[in-house]
C-alpha cells in the first residue's frame, strides 16, 4: 500500500508570504533530486517547510504517481502578483469608499456644539473638563505638528490620558516636540511617559527657567493659559498671534537641552535639594516657585524642612548656610 501525502495543497499562505530558509532549502533539495520527492520520503523532511511549499504552491502533490512534484516559481510568482493586486484593488476601494461610510459620523462631529470666539480670533473656554475636551478635539483632528511648551510636574493621571492621545497622533505621522521643566521629570509617570513617547518619535527637550505654558496645532491653534489657575484656556486662531507664540517656543528649544543631557546633568536631584541651591543664589521664595514651576506653598514647605536640616533660623541665613553648593544649573 502506497503511503499518502503528509499534507494536502491549500494554498492558504497569505499573498506574498515568502518562504522561509528551511523551505527554500527544501524546494533546492527537491529541484536537486530531479523536481519531485515521493510521499515516502517526505517523513524525515521539516513538515512546517513542506507545508509552506505546498501552500505557496511551490510544490503540488500527484496522487497518480504518489510524490510531491516541484512547481516553476515563475508561475507562482504571476500567481501571487494577481492576488496582491487584487488585493491591492480591493483596499484601495476600501480606502476611497471609508469617507462616505463614515460621512454621517464626520457631519455630525463637525456640528457638535462649541464655544463660540470672540473677538481677535480667540475663544475662552472656561474648566479643566472642557479644555481637555476642546485639546482633545484638536489633538484628533491634528494632521502634521503638535508643539508644546509643559511648565511645572504633571500629575500621573494626566499624563495617562496624554500618553494614549500622544500615541495616537504620533502613529498617524504627526511630530510632537515637547519643551519641559526638571520638575517635571523628577517622578517615574513622567520618566516613563518620556520613554514611551520617545519611543515612537518625539522629541523632548529641558529648559531650567521660567516660561509659560502653551500648545501649537498644526500651526493654526494655539492654546494658552488665560488666568493663574490654568481653569480658562485661550484658544487663539489669529495668524500674527500664532507666529509670535511658534517664535517664542522656537527660542526657548533653541535654549533647551535634551532629556538625555538634562538626566545626566542632574534633574535626579530632589526637589528640595533645587529649592536650596536656588536659594543659595540669591532667589526669593517666589521667584523659587516660579523657576521650579511650583506653587509658593509647596516651596514653603521643602523651605521649612531645609531650616530645620540645616537649623537656619531665617531664609536669609539658609541661603547662606547653602552658598558653598554647586550651582544647580
Amino acid at each position: 500500500m502506497t503511503a499518502e501525502p503528509a499534507v494536502a495543497p491549500q494554498h492558504g499562505q497569505p499573498p506574498g508570504e515568502e518562504p522561509d530558509e528551511a523551505a527554500r532549502q527544501l524546494y533546492l533539495a527537491i529541484l536537486a533530486r530531479g523536481g519531485r520527492i515521493p510521499f515516502t520520503d517526505t517523513q524525515d523532511t521539516g513538515q512546517a517547510a513542506l507545508q509552506q511549499l505546498v501552500d505557496l504552491g511551490l510544490l503540488i502533490a500527484n496522487p497518480m504517481d504518489h510524490c510531491y512534484t516541484a512547481v516553476s516559481p515563475r508561475s507562482v510568482t504571476d500567481r501571487l502578483g494577481a492576488e496582491l493586486r487584487s488585493e491591492a484593488t480591493r483596499l484601495l476601494v476600501r480606502a476611497e469608499n471609508l469617507p462616505g461610510a463614515l460621512d454621517g459620523l464626520t457631519r455630525a462631529y463637525d456640528a457638535m456644539p462649541r464655544p463660540s470666539g470672540r473677538a481677535g480670533g480667540a475663544v475662552h473656554v472656561e474648566g479643566h473638563v472642557h479644555i481637555r475636551q476642546r485639546i482633545s478635539q484638536l489633538a484628533s483632528d491634528c494632521r502634521s505638528e503638535v508643539l508644546a511648551a509643559q511648565p511645572g510636574h504633571r500629575p500621573a493621571s494626566s499624563l495617562q490620558v496624554a500618553l494614549l492621545q500622544d500615541v495616537h497622533l504620533l502613529q498617524r505621522g504627526c511630530s510632537l516636540r515637547t519643551i519641559y521643566q526638571p520638575v517635571a521629570l523628577a517622578d517615574p509617570p513622567a520618566l516613563a511617559y518620556v520613554e514611551e513617547v520617545t519611543q515612537r518619535g518625539s522629541l523632548i527637550r529641558v529648559l531650567d527657567e521660567p516660561f509659560q505654558r502653551l500648545l501649537v496645532f498644526d500651526r493654526t491653534v494655539a492654546v494658552i493659559s488665560a488666568n493663574d489657575d490654568n481653569s480658562t484656556a485661550a484658544f487663539i486662531t489669529d495668524p500674527a498671534a500664532i507666529t509670535f507664540l511658534v517664535g517664542a517656543f522656537e527660542r526657548d528649544w533653541a535654549r533647551a537641552e535634551t532629556a538625555e543631557t538634562s538626566a545626566a546633568l542632574g534633574p535626579t536631584r530632589t526637589i528640595p535639594d533645587r529649592v536650596g541651591r536656588l536659594l543659595a543664589r540669591g532667589l526669593t521664595q517666589r521667584a523659587v516657585a516660579t523657576r521650579l514651576g511650583l506653587s509658593e506653598r509647596t516651596v514653603a514647605a521643602h523651605i521649612s524642612r531645609l531650616r530645620d536640616r540645616h537649623g537656619a533660623q531665617t531664609l536669609f541665613q539658609l541661603g547662606w548656610l547653602m552658598r558653598g553648593a554647586r550651582d544647580d544649573r
